[in-house]
């Protein structure tokens, strides 16, 4: 009797032991799948079987641009700082302020393809300017209207002021920051993704109907900047810069004609 007690009691307590284990790895395990916003709220992962276009709220639709690495694809603010040698799309010379709102500086718009309601841009960038420069960035542009009225995503390597490293709308006036990790107390957005002068590869979803906008970078499950706005529910999309060089290659853009 006693022997059979005490070998009872053995098994219970491994059995416990297992669980306890399963459930420490598993509670670890959604840690780790989620990403918390800078006001401390998470953001949920995006599942495997989930497009970017579905958990920023919509189906973004399936038209794709196809030749978007042709010169005659682009429409530039300023020809001659832009080189197209066919791969990549390459601001060699930096922007210079112009008068009007504040705005990015210089950019250049895909013309080619239709007018996106909801859509999704994948690319791969790089920040050419040194690594010692603080404040260097890059944008992709979407929702474009008019040389001031778009959005833009800035991807920069610092996120302690106001301007940079954000979701933004320029409406007719100077630039609005819209993105969510945006924590006007402490002065800080969501953490720099390009910090080096190697290639990144982003994604930005735009979901027309809903206003949702979701960034990604570096192939990450959850986006790292998120916002909503339903100023603009239609325009095309762009690549360029505030004050500094870049370039942009890999590009796909793929969604859904805005209605005439």
């Amino acid at each position: 009797m006693t022997h059979g007690v005490v070998g009872g009691t053995s098994k219970s307590r491994r059995y416990l032991w297992i669980v306890a284990v399963a459930v420490v790895v598993a509670v670890a395990w959604l840690a780790s799948q989620a990403a918390v916003r800078t006001d401390g709220s998470v953001v949920d992962p995006l599942p495997d079987s989930i497009a970017a276009g579905q958990f920023a709220g919509c189906d973004v639709g399936d038209i794709t641009v196809t030749g978007a690495m042709k010169r005659e694809s682009w429409a530039p603010v300023t020809g001659g700082k832009w080189q197209f040698p066919g791969t990549e799309v390459i601001l060699a010379e930096a922007g210079v302020a112009r008068p009007g709102p504040r705005r990015p500086f210089e950019y250049v718009i895909l013309s080619t393809g239709p007018v996106f309601g909801s859509v999704q841009i994948e690319g791969t960038v790089r920040i050419d300017t040194p690594v010692e420069i603080g404040d260097r960035d890059v944008i992709i542009l979407f929702g474009y209207r008019s040389d001031t009225e778009f959005y833009y995503a800035h991807f920069s390597t610092d996120n302690t002021i106001y301007p940079h490293n954000g979701i933004f709308v320029v409406n007719n006036a100077d630039r609005r920051r819209i993105d969510d990790q945006w924590n006007e107390a402490l002065s800080h957005g969501a953490s720099p993704v390009i910090t080096d002068d190697e290639w990144h590869p982003v994604r930005v979803v735009h979901c027309a109907n809903s206003g949702q906008i979701a960034v990604y970078v570096d192939g990450s499950r959850s986006p790292v900047m998120t916002a909503k706005d339903t100023t603009f529910d239609s325009g095309r999309v762009g690549f360029g810069s505030f004050d500094n060089t870049g370039r942009l290659r890999d590009l796909t853009v793929t969604g859904t004609a805005a209605a005439r």
